[in-house]
């Protein structure tokens, strides 16, 4: 059987690069934790030194400041902004304690996380002044950092944008995502001058290289999420007993529409339960039972699940890095947009038939009992991963020259 090779080479570079990573390491989210901890651990397995620049924005996740005006683009994203503030604050209130320790736990321990949280792009600046904060290289990404906010729009602090620091440090972007499909947006003028300002960008979707592409005039490399670069997760998991207990494993995000009736599904069919793990971002009732997992956790139960059910496009990357059986459900409406990163990957992988509507039974239940071709998914994986590999060596050595 092919196994996907999760060797890394050590490099042999002197003198050792010392490098700051930007990205979303603070949620509260499995998949944005995994890919953190997927490229920090990648380049320490490298020999390389690597740290996060513990950048932690209020607007992300909490909303920010409100913003003067009373144009209709303003009352949308003060709307958006007082969401988030509610949403932060039902969370402070009915969120799971111990979960959130959990999560703080591993930023501490596994990421390596350290020093106060850095609000503002000022902030960033007086940091990467410091002694502390004397950098290499800076690495922007994975993760959907350069994503427009309809309550900020783009931040210049994930392209590692800082007109006011001597440009001595070498800055780069590797998997960053945009999060859907950007053509047409009207931030394009702030990406020309944002992504001009680096010294090699790298992108995760195919719709990203051809935005950035069109905006820039020149294609940008492609790399694989960092999930997909380390590929060996194993060390998170490997002292968690595996569960005896057959169900079915049902990741959702942004919404438990659709991918509720799936998974009701594949449990029928099954005769197995249904395990969800808690999200605190999640604005539905629960789909089956509510497990409180740590990111370790999380993987162990995915692990051990009989069957994937998932909207989400970590939810599919370790689906396929641990070899389960899954179906990937289309998020509806609105949210559609957001399908293209799942897409992207299946289509990469040769599994575009695990992308299914969560209104079509008989599609579902016929990849249910449909086996996963494994082996040629191993060697796609494999050369998507060489391809991320080549890439960040190319960049490391470029720095230490």
């Amino acid at each position: 059987m092919e196994q996907i090779d999760t060797h890394t080479t050590h490099l042999s570079v002197r003198p050792k690069p010392h490098i700051g990573i930007l990205t979303f390491h603070f949620s509260d989210n499995y998949g944005a934790l995994m890919q953190a901890y997927g490229l920090r651990e990648w380049l320490l397995r490298s020999g390389v030194s690597a740290e996060f620049i513990n950048y932690h924005p209020t607007h992300v996740e909490q909303g920010g400041a409100f913003v003067l005006g009373a144009d209709l683009r303003t009352f949308k994203a003060n709307a958006k902004i007082a969401f988030l503030k509610l949403s932060a604050f039902r969370r402070f209130l009915f969120g799971n304690k111990r979960q959130s320790l959990l999560f703080e736990e591993f930023r501490r321990n596994m990421l390596g996380v350290k020093g106060i949280p850095l609000r503002t792009q000022i902030d960033v600046e007086r940091f990467l002044s410091s002694a502390e904060g004397r950098f290499d290289l800076i690495i922007c990404g994975s993760d959907q950092i350069w994503s427009p906010s309809a309550q900020r729009g783009l931040d210049p602090t994930y392209f590692a944008y800082f007109p006011s620091l001597t440009k001595a440090t070498r800055r780069i972007s590797y998997a960053a995502s945009f999060g859907r499909d950007l053509a047409g947006d009207p931030a394009e003028p702030q990406f020309l001058k944002y992504l001009g300002a680096l010294d090699a960008i790298s992108v995760r979707e195919k719709s990203g290289e051809d935005f950035v592409a069109k905006i820039l005039g020149c294609k940008p490399n492609r790399a694989p999420d960092p999930t997909i670069l380390l590929a060996d997760f194993s060390p998170l998991y490997a002292n968690i007993p595996v569960s005896v207990e057959s169900y079915v494993f049902c990741y959702a995000l942004r919404t438990g529409n659709k991918i509720r009736s799936a998974a009701t599904i594949v449990s029928n069919e099954l005769d197995c339960s249904i395990k969800s793990p808690f999200n605190a971002h999640r604005r539905w009732r629960e789909i089956g039972s509510t497990v409180y997992s740590s990111p370790s956790e999380w993987l162990a139960a995915m692990r051990d699940a009989k069957f994937v059910v998932t909207n989400s496009f970590h939810g599919a990357v370790f689906s396929v890095l641990l070899r389960k059986p899954f179906i990937v459900v289309r998020l509806p409406g609105t949210k559609s947009p957001s399908n293209d990163r799942a897409i992207n990957l299946l289509h990469e992988l040769g599994l575009e038939s695990r992308l299914v509507s969560g209104d079509d039974p008989a599609a579902i239940k016929k990849l249910i009992n449909e086996p996963v071709d494994w082996e040629g998914c191993a060697g796609k994986l494999l050369e998507l991963k060489r391809v991320g590999e080549d890439y960040l060596r190319h960049q490391i050595c470029a720095t230490v020259k």
